[in-house]
């Protein structure tokens, strides 16, 4: 790197379930034109990779970005026995554990090996509602704020007694499925860190200073938040945004709001990058972008509903750009019950960040050992 700065992970979040299809789009495949006659993307609005696929017409910047060697698409993603509910598949992208429920996140493990002591309550930060639980660790405190620029702790409140009530209906969020002891211990080693922490991170906004202008729309603004936290040199390592709840829930009028949220992700993924830039802080940054699965082959009339083998993006400096993995077919005999098979382990994709680019032992933190994609030069 340019700097000796310490290198970062960005985590955008695109909840609801992306509709991969049409993400990274297999356009010169008929089986695609047949399984989706309403929403399907015609042929010569793809922005081709290569003559089997190409991105949505929304996505110009991640393409220009593709274009320069910056962004590597995983095919594919996904894992074994795939769960087609929101909350219990993005639980599984979150804690690495397919087959029972863990109250740990892979970034909160992440934080734990790289500042066992605790001695920097911003290692990791939220840009958010709640707590993602990729970041739960207990011991770990994280800071999660709404909104920097209207700063509040958790639920964008102040004030000591509403910051306890902020921390409850956190309890009541996890709960059900961890259990109240798990929980309430959770929040009794990390609580007041975690609020000290967002106190902190009110100095982000007044040190920051750029002429990078981001959308007036909620991942933009995020991704600003993110861009404020990381410029600030407070020590996080990492950074967590999520879309606004369920917006990839794409049941229906599907053609419109798939466009839109796209041509928002590649605005805003250009913009952060482009601050990083301005600010000569580019080549410290990784950022991954991903959902909790893809949608089924087939469209509903409208929309897509809840299926498997999505995709998703890792995308930097010092990303080797390309297509990894293989591709799903669309064979009618290779679907499984109406859905593409993933070809790619999400924890492959894991294992390369933590080794490759944090310098950690993936093994623990993602339950395995999975082969790497080769995607960090």
């Amino acid at each position: 790197m340019a700097n000796d700065k310490e290198r970062v992970i960005a985590v955008m979040s695109l909840s609801g379930g992306n509709d991969g299809l049409n993400t990274v789009i297999p356009y010169s495949d008929p089986q695609y034109r047949d399984y989706r006659p309403t929403i399907g993307v015609q042929e010569d609005q793809v922005l081709p990779l290569n003559d089997d696929v190409g991105f949505h017409p929304s996505m110009v910047e991640i393409k220009q970005m593709f274009d320069e060697g910056k962004v590597a698409v995983i095919q594919g993603a996904g894992y074994p026995n795939p769960s087609l509910s929101h909350f219990r598949s993005m639980d599984i992208w979150h804690t690495c554990e397919p087959d029972k429920i863990a109250p740990e996140g892979w970034l909160g493990r992440a934080i734990k090996e790289m500042d066992p002591n605790g001695e920097n309550v911003l290692e990791g930060v939220n840009i958010g509602r709640g707590l993602p639980r990729a970041l739960m660790m207990p011991g770990v405190p994280v800071a999660s704020v709404g909104n920097l620029a209207t700063y509040g702790v958790l639920t964008g409140i102040s004030g000591e007694e509403e910051r306890s009530e902020a921390l409850e209906v956190f309890s009541h969020m996890y709960a059900p499925a961890i259990g109240s002891g798990s929980v309430m211990d959770y929040l009794r080693e990390t609580g007041m860190g975690a609020l000290q922490g967002a106190d902190l991170l009110k100095v982000a906004p007044e040190k920051y200073s750029s002429t990078v202008e981001y959308g007036n729309f909620p991942i933009a603004q995020g991704m600003r938040d993110v861009a404020q936290v990381h410029l600030a040199d407070l020590g996080t390592r990492v950074l967590y945004n999520t879309s606004p709840y369920n917006a990839f829930d794409t049941h229906a009028n599907e053609a419109s709001l798939h466009s839109g949220l796209w041509r928002q992700v590649s605005q805003t993924v250009a913009d952060f990058f482009e601050d990083m830039k301005e600010h000569d802080r580019g080549e410290e940054v990784l950022l991954f972008i991903f959902s909790e699965f893809g949608r089924r082959a087939k469209d509903n009339g409208g929309g897509s509903d809840h299926g498997t083998g999505g995709v998703c993006f890792v995308i930097g400096d010092q990303v080797k750009g390309g297509l990894y993995g293989e591709y799903p077919s669309l064979k009618p005999e290779d679907l499984e019950d109406g859905n593409l098979r993933y070809k790619a382990d999400f924890r492959s994709v894991y294992t390369e960040m933590l080794e490759g680019w944090l310098g950690l032992d993936a093994k623990p933190i993602v339950g395995g050992t999975y082969e790497k994609l080769g995607f960090l030069n």
